[in-house]
This record gives C-alpha cells, sequence and structure tokens, in this order.
C-alpha cells in the first residue's frame, strides 16, 4: 500500500443540529471531567460529547449482547497457546453471534453495518483502526497489540466476514504481530456509513 497516495476513509461529517442542555453534577465529577479534558488537550464539551456519543454508539448494546470487559494482558495470555484449530472454533462460534448482535445494534445485516460494529466495537475496546483508500481498493487496518495469533486470528475473520458477502472478490492481508491489514476491492463509492 503506497500511503502517500491513499487517502483514510472520512467518517460522513455530521450536519446535525445542536442544542444547548443543562445538567446539575456533583462537583467531583465535574473537576473530574475538567482534569481529564486538561490531560487530553480538548475542551470539556467535546469530552463529553465523546463520552456520549461512545455511549450511544456502544456501550448501551453491550450489556445486551453480553460483552464482558477482559483484561488485555488475559487476551495476549489466552492467544500465546492458540493453535490453528482454536482459531477455526473460536471464528466459528463468533460468526453467527457478530450477525445476531450487527442485526441488533444496526437494525439489519449486511457488509456496511457489520464493518461499522465492528470499528464501534474495535473504538470501544481501545483498539486502533483506519480504512484507506486508493481509487477502487480499501485497506482495513486493525492495530489490536495483541501478538501474532491474535493477528492471524482478526485476518481470518476478516476474510470469512469478506467471503460470506463478497465470496468472489480476493481479500490480501499483510500481519503482524501487532497490526492486520486487509486489502480487497470495492469500488472507489463505497462507504460502511452510507446505508
Amino acid at each position: 500500500m503506497d500511503t502517500t497516495t491513499a487517502r483514510r476513509k472520512q467518517h460522513p461529517p455530521k450536519k446535525e443540529k445542536t442544542r444547548s442542555i443543562t445538567y446539575r453534577f456533583p462537583v467531583t465529577l465535574v473537576e473530574e471531567l475538567e482534569t481529564e479534558a486538561m490531560q487530553k488537550n480538548i475542551s470539556q464539551n467535546v469530552l463529553v460529547k465523546q463520552i456520549l456519543e461512545k455511549f450511544i454508539q456502544w456501550d448501551r448494546f453491550s450489556d445486551k449482547i453480553g460483552m464482558i470487559p477482559v483484561p488485555k494482558a488475559v487476551l495476549e495470555s489466552l492467544g500465546a497457546d492458540m493453535e490453528g484449530k482454536d482459531i477455526d472454533e473460536i471464528i466459528n462460534v463468533l460468526t453467527p453471534i457478530i450477525k445476531k448482535n450487527v442485526m441488533f445494534i444496526k437494525g439489519d445485516f449486511d457488509l456496511k453495518r457489520c464493518i461499522e460494529t465492528l470499528e464501534d466495537y474495535m473504538r470501544a475496546s481501545g483498539m486502533h483502526s483506519d480504512h484507506r483508500i486508493e481509487g477502487n481498493i480499501h485497506h482495513f487496518i486493525i492495530q489490536h497489540e495483541l501478538g501474532m495469533k491474535w493477528s492471524i486470528f482478526t485476518e481470518q475473520l476478516l476474510k470469512e466476514i469478506f467471503h460470506d458477502f463478497l465470496p468472489d472478490k480476493n481479500i490480501k492481508c499483510k500481519t503482524t504481530e501487532s497490526t492486520v491489514i486487509a486489502t480487497i476491492a470495492l469500488g472507489s463509492d463505497f462507504s460502511e456509513h452510507d446505508y
């Protein structure tokens, strides 16, 4: 991938109406928000907006779909001993769960909603992801920092998802210990946020 010519897939600009509201919070909560905003070098308004967007996009669903937080060290440890058959078993169990959860969260199940839900999950989990486009070619970049076995898992899961929706399309992956880049031709007008 030539990063000098690739352009990042921008999330659609939100031209939403805004409205001012007032909430009453305990002083200690306000002080914690002030401190966090200063540490992140953003305004309190931006911080609160980020918190509420994360809640709307993911957190309000996480209990309903059975998500539990797991320490990163536990996943790293489990991944160290995973074999190919373990990865296959996890993917076989996970695939119908992804479908059920995408339908619940997004109201339908298609490739765009599936990708957007995975992006929401990664953002909520603290993983980094990016979507870059070069003409008709799309690069989905996932940085997880969990080790090579989880990279292999991520690569296989992405191949499975794309194959379910686009069985005739070839997906290529570049994989390192912490990063997976999945590359597939989806057309220059494909956007996972446009459905």
